[in-house]
């Protein structure tokens, strides 16, 4: 039995079926990559993981347990979190009242302290609204706050888009510590090369219907799955 299984999930947005059967493992403490082109269906696996979007037929398990039609506390509350590509910050607040606010139900929470050192400018903006922060603070802060909860399973929606390469840089490098440390990740990244750089596996999505289902090594030694599916 894998950490997290995903086995033969139907999800619609009203009736329109955007996921095919769509059949996952990810193990724990391993990162996996799920890639696809715009309107391919990761963001909606997601978002159907983490209970924003009913599965209408499967099941998804988290160490055995059965999250199929759970509502989004209820799978936070089993140890999924999701960064969302929008960040959805706490704009009116500090960045250390976000992160204290996300952290109030979590059994156990990060203490501040393991936040600032995974995230030095964090610590120097704390005071800071969210408002006020540049786009790689954000996206720093909407990481953070995840964390904060000690998730079994992050799910990272889009992290590197639209940011400057420095902050790409910084923040795979968050990434790749949390990795290291056994954190168990999925990401959903159209820089196909940093994704792949942490990834232990890599499934590719068309059109809802998974196409690809195997290692990174696999896939970066395979470009011609890359350039048809993604086109890089």
């Amino acid at each position: 039995m894998s950490y997290l299984e995903v086995d033969r999930v139907n999800s619609f947005y009203g009736d329109s079926h955007i996921l095919f059967d769509v059949t996952m493992r990810v193990e724990k403490s391993e990162v996996v990559a799920l890639f696809g082109r715009n309107g391919a269906g990761k963001s909606t696996t997601l978002k159907t993981l983490m209970g924003l979007v009913p599965a209408q037929s499967g099941s998804i398990r988290l160490e055995g347990i059965d999250l199929q039609g759970a509502r989004p506390h209820a799978v936070a509350r089993h140890g999924i979190q999701l960064v969302p590509e929008e960040r959805r910050i706490f704009g009116n607040l500090t960045v250390e009242e976000n992160l204290i606010l996300a952290g109030l139900t979590a059994k156990p929470a990060w203490p501040l302290a393991r936040i600032y050192e995974m995230f030095p400018r964090l610590r120097q903006r704390r005071g800071s609204r969210g408002t006020d922060l540049s786009g790689g603070e954000q996206q720093m802060l909407a990481i953070a706050r995840a964390l904060i909860r000690g998730p079994k399973v992050l799910l990272l929606d889009e992290p590197f888009e639209g940011l400057a390469p420095i902050i790409v840089r910084d923040l795979l490098a968050v990434c790749e510590r949390l990795a290291e440390a056994g954190q168990t990740i999925v990401i959903v990244e159209q820089n196909v090369a940093a994704a792949l750089s942490i990834a232990k596996r890599a499934y590719i999505l068309n059109n809802g219907h998974l196409v690809f289902d195997g290692s990174a090594e696999d896939l970066k030694a395979t470009p011609a799955i890359l350039h048809r599916h993604l086109g890089v």
